[in-house]
């Protein structure tokens, strides 16, 4: 009996052992909950720097993240949405880069609340530019996201900059323009889309009336051009973000994944 009770003590006592060890190991890797599904995955080590863009002679900070990987890798142009880059878009180039992407998130306000579209899609041009300066970067495969005002500007400049080989638009402007600062419509320039786009949209969305993204997905069908679309029944105008910070809701974390694997289907497949 005292055996038994003995052999029982070491038995727990080797359990108790081996959960702390899994504790400690847990605690010393952060982890987000990935694109992959799997929350035991490790991420990249990623760090965030501060580069400055001269741009129509003019210099415009942007934030870089980017893996502490050599290798070369796929990049990202993160374009803000009308509310300036808020802590949340910091968030998620971060996390993005923790998915192995080199993220480049410029200023575009820093000189104008509502600059021309030319402003914008020169900074844009500039912020490519830049990354081809990049050794950890591969030039062949540079995406393009934007949200609000920026999914507009994901829908106008993928179709015109030919570096970029995908696009990802959040609650975007298809027919936002037909004005001097704006001259071009998004929905106009369809004809010339050469590379795949997810347009990424809520049913509830006031600012970009859902039919309009009906309709711009009719006319994108129409002439032949890859796209997807993920519609979130309910959900308002710039979702992704509440009160400035990262949403963990369900409907932005699945629209997370959406971006990253459409980017990873896109940009890495075939490196």
């Amino acid at each position: 009996m005292r055996y038994l009770l003995l052999c029982l003590l070491v038995i727990t006592i080797v359990g108790i052992s081996g959960c702390a060890s899994d504790m400690n190991e847990t605690e010393d890797s952060e982890t987000w909950s990935n694109a992959s599904g799997n929350e035991n995955v490790t991420e990249l080590q990623v760090e965030g720097t501060e580069v400055e863009i001269v741009s129509g002679n003019m210099t415009y900070p942007a934030y870089v993240a980017a893996p502490l990987t050599s290798e070369s890798k796929p990049a990202v142009v993160l374009i803000h949405s009308f509310n300036g880059l808020e802590q949340g878009y910091l968030d998620l180039s971060d996390r993005l880069a923790s998915e192995g992407y080199v993220v480049i998130s410029p200023q575009w306000q820093t000189f104008e609340t509502s600059p021309d579209d030319a402003v914008v899609e020169q900074l844009i041009r500039d912020s490519v530019e830049y990354l081809g300066t990049r050794s950890d970067v591969d030039t062949e495969s540079i995406g393009l996201t934007g949200f609000c005002a920026g999914g507009r500007y994901t829908m106008l400049f993928l179709p015109q900059i030919e570096e970029l080989g995908s696009g990802v638009a959040w609650y975007g402007f298809p027919y936002s323009g037909e004005t001097e600062a704006q001259p071009t419509r998004p929905a106009d320039v369809i004809g010339q889309l050469e590379e795949p786009i997810l347009i990424i949209h809520g049913t509830s969305d006031q600012a970009s009336n859902i039919s309009d993204i009906y309709t711009y997905a009719t006319e994108l069908d129409a002439a032949g051009k890859y796209f997807e679309l993920k519609v979130y029944q309910g959900q308002p105008h710039g979702f992704m973000l509440e009160d400035g910070e990262l949403s963990r809701s369900f409907e932005a974390e699945d629209a997370y994944w959406q971006m990253v694997t459409f980017f990873d289907r896109t940009l890495k497949e075939g490196q």
